[in-house]
């Protein structure tokens, strides 16, 4: 029985889903299991802090790994490991050059590439869109990371990032398991939004996933369904960590896919012996979700073989009483395949996913066998119980014929065998007692900011928890660093950067000089005296906001007296505003969606309301921290005054406020079809197929009437000195006839994060829609505007399927700006939309033109769209 068992564990390796609390063993940089060889980097500035020394806590060599010359800004520098198979990586923790207290190099932060193959490489993004990673603040500490989202890779690298000129060093140690799952990518439909009536907006795409993404269909990456964290029973239940409803599912609607199921492709690093696999999916029927009515799979035994005929079926029994998401098994009868390929059929309207894993067995060569990741005398504390986790393929060699009169050699390999077993059965007795040792210990949650202390006299990490100093905001924990900030903010220092920039070139784009990065000294009018009149008794303030910063246009002799007493708008009874759900939130306050009761009768004949049919009013309210500040209450009062002026059909429109007590709350439109861009990345451009299918989609005609109306819009508030600054598909609202008001909701929600662009400590700036004069310079003005509209005009007409310059990462886009402003031929331009016309291109290229003189104004854009759409 016990032969039996040791062939069983040597032969083959049955796996499961990973929990990533348990997936934290360290996998050997420090105790040397990752080889030399094995650890690379792309320089170093001597031999002695060459790669091999990058090793956490360990003071070989000059003490640590790094890289050749001072690090500036822009470059990349890199330490590279190969894991020698494929491992989730949960943790990376790191350290600065001690070298026994006589270095002084570290790294203060640091971001992530990862490669399954070592040929296409990927940035590694947290969930909230941010690449940087904050490091060391000392040479001595270990700063430990959680990874969220965990990385399945074989391949790493770590990038450290400076914001000035500095030498840097780096230690590291990475933590995580096996990953035995063996799955190396799949591919599916793109995830969809559910808008049902009466439910908040539920994104339900895959948004972690990491291949990529044409005509809407998901392939060669991996996301969500492997990150081990399962999605909870009502999916449209904000989750503690900050996320949006819905994020730990990807889900699809029946009627939208047209054959009634999902496809689905599963690839595999080699072939494997299949037992079973593990769809983790939602079943709330009240909504309108179900698991799957059954599951049709066919299996290809090798990459370059045909997919095989016969099909693995399975059919569940759908549960009309138990709305709790659960695992479904589907047996794939040990069927052996290096891909699978499933259908799985709709049972009602909507399908979700949250984690797929399978169970497979598979027989490992020895000249194959990879590193053993087993666990060394770490004593790792965390939030969930450890257990002992068996990872890698076990293999031992199976003896071969035995000669006659061997009798002596089939003794000792008898004996050998004992002896085996021996081992082997006192290491399960040992690790049954270590298991429940580590169960009765004490544990404590390990936070991001968790600073770990190696001691270099023992094998035991001790975990430090410094004090939290107190938020000040609900910024996420990694913030994306502004590349040259605060340099930017500095004329010399921007000279430095850029040598080209003079005083003519500044003369050029603003009588005020661009050298002063103060707003109100070049006003609109000034920089674009051909665009909006000039209104003498008007100044431009610059207010935060709840939702973000904008630029207003008010008389100077009122601004700085408003009080309550000045807001005409009438006090709305703020009891009959029902909470629907919260739309998004800013430094100073929150956006809510909600009902108004009686609104219609309170606001009288005329208002600006959508039809309502029998339904309630919903509206946008934007509400006031009750612990703001002095400065941001003022400046919500400010903005009160100013949106009440705001009159135009396509400009949301304030309807009323509640100021008589806290919190300060002003009512606005929403448009019951939400933001452009959700509502045009859920669509097709009409055609037969379209039509045929049920396909939700718009014409070019359509399109260019969005277009028409958004011009209009900047045009009225062009011709009011009102600088935007971060117009975009996402603020702009529309309802059911198309109609489109342009908003400012998006900075605050958390759906369009990756959007922004984060300044430590300051801001978050939408780098993808700006001028390169507003990147550089930080002048804002109509013109700025009208580079975004351009970026806007793009959007519409690739159905906002995807984000603009979405090959170069931020610091890329910024280093872009830079081009345009050497105006050499190297700049980065966005390519021409499939479906825009040629000639509404070369408008969008205006659009983009370096010389501001040369960019059109929105009466111009205008007058230029409606040739276009002549029924706008």
């Amino acid at each position: 029985m016990l032969l039996y068992l040791l062939l069983a564990i040597s032969l083959t390796n049955v796996n499961g889903q990973i929990d990533p609390a348990h997936c934290r063993y360290p996998l050997g940089m420090e105790d040397g299991r990752i080889k030399n060889d094995d650890i690379t980097a792309s320089s170093q500035w001597y031999e002695t802090t060459g790669p091999q020394y990058a090793r956490l806590n360990r003071e070989e060599g000059d003490g640590a790994w790094c890289p050749a010359g001072q690090l500036q800004p822009s470059d990349v520098q890199y330490l590279q490991l190969d894991l020698r198979q494929l491992v989730f990586l949960t943790v990376v923790a790191t350290q600065g050059r001690y070298a026994r207290n006589s270095g002084n190099e570290f790294a203060r932060k640091y971001r992530l590439e990862y490669s399954r193959d070592g040929h296409r490489w990927i940035s590694w993004r947290n969930r909230f869109g941010s690449e940087i990673i904050m490091g060391n603040i000392n040479t001595y500490d270990s700063v430990v990371r959680d990874l969220h989202p965990p990385i399945i890779t074989r391949f790493l690298r770590l990038i450290p990032v400076t914001d000035a000129v500095h030498t840097v060093c780096m230690r590291v140690e990475l933590f995580g398991c096996a990953w035995q799952d063996g799955l190396t990518a799949y591919s599916s439909p793109e995830g969809q939004t559910m808008m049902a009536p009466g439910y908040p907006i539920t994104p339900l795409n895959d948004s972690t996933y990491d291949g990529a993404l044409e005509r809407r269909k998901l392939s060669g990456g991996l996301g969500q369904l492997t990150d081990g964290v399962i999605g909870q029973d009502d999916f449209v239940q904000r989750r503690q960590d900050r996320l949006w409803p819905g994020y730990d599912y990807v889900g699809w609607r029946n009627n939208t896919l047209g054959p009634g199921y999902v496809e689905m492709e599963f690839q595999f690093d080699r072939q494997r012996n299949f037992t079973s696999m593990k769809v983790h999916s939602n079943n709330m029927f009240s909504r309108g979700v179900k698991i799957f009515a059954s599951v049709s799979c066919v299996f290809k035994l090798h990459l370059i073989s045909e997919w095989e005929a016969e099909p693995v079926e399975f059919h569940t029994v759908l549960d009309d009483r138990n709305p709790s998401a659960r695992y479904v098994t589907v047996p794939l009868k040990h069927r052996s395949a290096t891909a699978l390929r499933c259908r799985f059929y709709f049972a009602d309207t909507w399908m979700m996913f949250s984690e797929i894993s399978f169970q497979s067995a598979t027989n490992v060569l020895p000249t194959q066998r990879p590193p053993v990741l087993t666990p060394p005398s770490y004593e790792f504390n965390s939030k969930a119980p450890q257990t002992t986790q068996k990872t890698e393929d076990q293999t031992t060699s199976k003896p071969g014929p035995l000669e006659e009169g061997s009798t002596s050699i089939l003794i000792g390999c008898l004996v050998t065998i004992i002896l085996l077993l021996v081992v082997i059965i006192f290491l399960i007795l040992w690790c049954q007692y270590v298991c429940k040792v580590l169960e009765k210990a004490p544990r404590r949650i390990l936070e991001e900011e968790v600073t770990v202390r190696l001691s270099s006299s023992s094998d035991t990490i001790i975990l430090q928890t410094p004090p939290v100093p107190p938020r000040v905001s609900l910024d996420p924990p990694y913030e994306r660093i502004f590349l040259l900030d605060p340099q930017y903010q500095d004329p010399a220092a921007l000279r430095n950067k850029l040598p080209e920039l003079s005083q003519s070139a500044e003369a050029s784009a603003c009588s005020g000089g661009y050298a002063e990065p103060d707003v109100t000294l070049c006003t609109p009018h000034q920089c674009f005296q051909s665009s909006v009149p000039h209104y003498a008794e008007t100044d431009i303030i610059s207010l935060q906001g709840v939702t973000g910063s904008n630029m207003y246009a008010v008389p100077a002799l009122t601004v700085d007296s408003l009080t309550r007493k000045d807001i005409s708008v009438a006090e709305f009874p703020r009891e009959r505003l029902l909470f629907r759900e919260k739309l998004g939130e800013g430094q100073f306050g929150e956006v809510h969606l909600c009902e108004a009761e009686g609104l219609a009768e309170f606001l009288g004949e005329g208002a600006p309301l959508p039809e309502q049919d029998g339904r309630p009013v919903l509206v946008a309210v934007k509400q006031l921290r009750a612990d703001a500040t002095s400065n941001a209450r003022n400046d919500f009062l400010k903005e009160i005054k100013i949106m009440s002026r705001l009159n135009n059909p396509n400009i949301i429109q304030l309807l009323c406020v509640c100021v008589s007590s806290d919190p300060l709350c002003m009512v606005t439109e929403y448009m019951e079809n939400g933001d452009l861009n959700m509502f045009l990345c859920q669509r097709e451009i009409e055609s037969t197929l379209t039509h045929a299918n049920n396909i939700p989609s718009v014409s070019i005609a359509d399109l260019l009437h969005m277009s028409v109306q958004i011009s209009s819009g900047m045009k009225y508030l062009a011709s009011l000195n009102f600088v935007h600054r971060d117009l975009a598909t996402r603020n702009c609202l529309l309802d059911r006839h198309l109609t489109i008001k342009i908003s400012d909701f998006g900075m605050s929600r958390n759906l369009y994060s990756s959007d922004y662009y984060r300044i430590q400590g300051r801001a978050v700036l939408p780098i993808r829609w700006m001028a390169w004069e507003s990147i550089l310079l930080g002048k804002f003005t109509t013109a700025s505007d009208v580079w975004a509209f351009g970026v806007t005009l793009w959007e519409i007409f690739t159905l906002c399927k995807e984000q603009p310059y979405s090959l170069l990462s931020d610091e890329q886009v910024i280093e872009n700006t830079g081009e345009f402003f050497r105006n050499q031929g190297r700049q980065i331009f966005l390519s021409a939309p499939p479906l825009c016309p040629s000639s509404l291109f070369e408008l969008m290229m205006r659009c983009w033109s370096r010389d501001i003189a040369d960019r059109p104004t929105f009466h111009r854009l205008y007058q230029a769209l409606r040739t276009f759409a002549p029924h706008s």
